[in-house]
Order: C-alpha cells, then structure tokens, then sequence
C-alpha cells in the first residue's frame, strides 16, 4: 500500500490492484475494468495503478460493487465487514453492525484503543450490548450522537431488509468533546471536530444502506434456493 501526497498532506491510501480484489472479493481483471469504466478512481504511480482507498469505499458504501463471481459464496458477515472496513477509518469511528438486541454480528472495525484494551472484558461487551439495544429501541430514525455509560460517543443507523428493521450500524469510540482532541488521545478515543462529526452522522446512513443491500440481497438469494 501507498500513500498519495501533495505537498505535505497526506491525502488517501493508495491501494495496489491485490488489495482492492481482496476487499471487493473479485478478480483483478473485474478490478481494471471497473477503473476503466469510470466505476473505480485510480491514479499512476510510475507504471503501475493505484486505487484511492476513499474510492473503493465509495463504492462500498453506495452498494454498487459488481457480485463476485459465479460459483463463489460470500459469507454474509464478511461482506458486511469489507464495507465497515472501508468506512470505519473514513470517518474516524470504530464501527460494529448489531441485531436489533444489541448482539455483535460483525466484529468491531477501526476499534479505538481504549476498545483494544478493554474490548474482552465480559461487563463491558454486556454494557455495550445493553446501550446498543436502548438505541435500537429509540425511534428516532436521523442519526445523532449520544454519550453512553463508558464516556464516549456513539451513533446508530438501521439496517433493513426489505421494509423491516433488522439491526443497526453503530459507530463509535469517539471522544465525547469535539474541542477537546488531548482529553481524547489521552482516554485512547477517536477524536472528531465538529466538522468530521456533521460527515460522520451524514454518511453513517450510506454505510447503513449499502449494509441494509448487502442483507436484503443474501435474503432474496436464500428464498430463491429454497424453492
């Protein structure tokens, strides 16, 4: 992987051919025709193609990716996580798809530190769960973030299958003050100003639809093959 500057800002990841085909769970051929297509950015790096990994989440994300190939089976959760893995680190929160009582149904994508170190702890999984399950219950359908029992910050989106809501996606880990970046380094949360948390609660519904896509779609096919 590389990262593609200008100047002195970092501006994206840069992705080889191999790692998009890994994530999208393609071949490389589908990959270069999707760049030549319009459907996937790339950019040259000397002689070679790179993919803007802020590229590939978008098409993740607007559930646009071509299926894999024929013969092949996706487990569910797997996709799932390809998208949250692609969005996760854009918008700077941990991500986490759940059921509608709060259970995890994808591990937990770009966890903050503090996660990292406390995540195995039986009470704090069990607390997550309880808070995950309160916001499920909530009908308040916009996205917004709240403060929960271990000091940060977290937001939820529905996934649906078809008119039903099924679970949701949560992000979260974010330090509960958008000025305050120190207090959150130091609690090992992710930081995000004002500006990153107006995107992150913006997008978190993209994140959701393409979820809510990828689930409806496994749906149709499982009532197909039972016929």
């Amino acid at each position: 992987m590389h990262t593609l500057q200008i100047g002195r800002t970092v501006s994206t990841e840069l992705l080889t051919a191999a790692d998009v085909s890994a994530r999208l769970g393609i071949d490389r051929s589908t990959v270069y025709r999707m760049a030549a297509d319009g459907r996937l950015g790339a950019v040259k790096v000397g002689t070679q193609w790179r993919f803007p990994a802020d590229a590939l989440a978008t098409v993740l994300v607007d559930a646009e990716t071509p299926r894999a190939p024929r013969g092949t089976d996706v487990p569910l959760r797997v996709a799932r996580e390809a998208v949250l893995h692609a969005a996760a680190p854009l918008l700077g929160a941990m991500m986490v798809v759940t059921d509608m009582e709060g259970r995890f149904l994808t591990d937990v994508a770009n966890p903050c530190m503090w996660f990292r170190e406390h995540g195995g702890d039986p009470a704090v999984l069990e607390a997550c769960t309880t808070q995950w399950r309160r916001l499920a219950g909530e009908l308040e359908f916009r996205p917004r973030l709240d403060v929960g029992s271990h000091g940060f910050a977290c937001a939820r989106s529905f996934v649906r299958d078809g008119d039903k809501l099924v679970g949701l996606v949560v992000a979260g880990g974010i330090g509960p003050d958008p000025d305050d970046e120190r207090a959150a380094i130091e609690a090992g949360l992710h930081h995000l100003d004002q500006r990153a948390r107006t995107r992150l609660l913006s997008e978190l519904p993209r994140v959701a639809a393409a979820i809510s896509a990828l689930t409806s779609h496994r749906s149709t096919s499982d009532t197909r093959s039972a016929r």
